[in-house]
């Protein structure tokens, strides 16, 4: 077995075990993934990711961390930044346009539906009409200083060692490859509920093509900074605009698995930024 061969399966390893089994232990302790508190309470599972990547560059293969993409190189790469921090904007605006010109469901920006779902012990409280757009910079702000420090914990596995080895000469091969196992990672979390999709077996083929075309965008970001950083922080706005925006708009509405951003309505913007990526080269030219 060669050295390659055998730091992926010890990846592959170290990145699911850990995170698979403590979820579990998680949702056996009570916590359902449509539980608020089931975000923070399972956080340490998405660390499990980044500890394969430093026990096999450290420990495995040897390798080191030369080409980890530890580096920000932010001065000549910031429009790439600035792609992954504002594209689930573009990709939330053509949800909600979608979703309401083919009556799949309609947004609430007083997010009155919103807080009716959480079920606060005070009830829901009165929001102003406009209170969506008065929480996205809020949101904004958020996704750089909080979410992208939290997910670099995956992206420091997925993107800085599993798709640079896997299929290390074809690109948009290691790109799919990787979502698709991305993808399977997240398993547990569909059938624990965290996904909100109403038909979890479903859910399972939506968030794979999700993660698919998602790994196709954090590898270019990757490829193109040479910095895991910027597609952290592409995985923070996802996650903190993107899913956030998502769930606030359409919560106790209808058909979230075509709404949501990790649901279909979402591959449309995403599918075509991937045509861009692929079709103009992206993925085989290194910064």
């Amino acid at each position: 077995m060669s050295q390659k061969t055998k730091g992926i399966l010890a990846y592959l390893a170290i990145a699911f075990l850990p995170a698979w089994l403590y979820w579990t232990i998680v949702y056996l302790a009570g916590f359902s993934g449509t539980n608020p508190a089931f975000q923070a309470v399972a956080l340490p599972g998405a660390f499990a990711p980044a500890l394969a990547c430093f026990v096999v560059r450290k420990w495995v293969t040897k390798e080191g961390f030369a080409d980890a993409g530890l580096s920000l190189n932010l001065k000549r790469n910031w429009g790439y930044y600035l792609f992954a921090w504002l594209l689930p904007l573009g990709v939330t605006a053509v949800i909600i346009l979608l979703a309401t010109l083919f009556n799949l469901s309609q947004p609430d920006f007083s997010l009155q539906r919103f807080f009716t779902s959480l079920n606060l012990p005070n009830g829901t409280p009165e929001t102003p009409d406009n209170l969506f757009f008065i929480l996205l910079p809020t949101l904004l702000i958020q996704a750089i200083i909080i979410a992208t420090p939290i997910v670099w914990g995956e992206e420091f596995g997925w993107r800085s060692y599993l798709q640079i080895r896997l299929f290390a000469d074809r690109p948009l091969i290691a790109a799919i490859s990787t979502g698709i196992i991305w993808g399977i990672w997240h398993y547990p979390l569909v059938f624990f509920g965290y996904e909100r999709y109403e038909n979890q077996f479903l859910g399972l083929i939506i968030f794979t093509v999700f993660t698919v075309l998602l790994s196709i965008i954090f590898g270019w970001l990757r490829l193109k900074t040479g910095s895991v950083w910027a597609a952290s922080l592409g995985h923070g706005a996802t996650n903190a605009i993107g899913g956030s925006l998502t769930l606030m708009l359409f919560s106790g509405g209808t058909n979230w698995q075509w709404v949501g951003y990790n649901g279909i309505l979402a591959w449309i913007p995403l599918g075509l930024v991937c045509i861009w990526i692929i079709f103009t080269g992206q993925l085989g030219e290194r910064s």
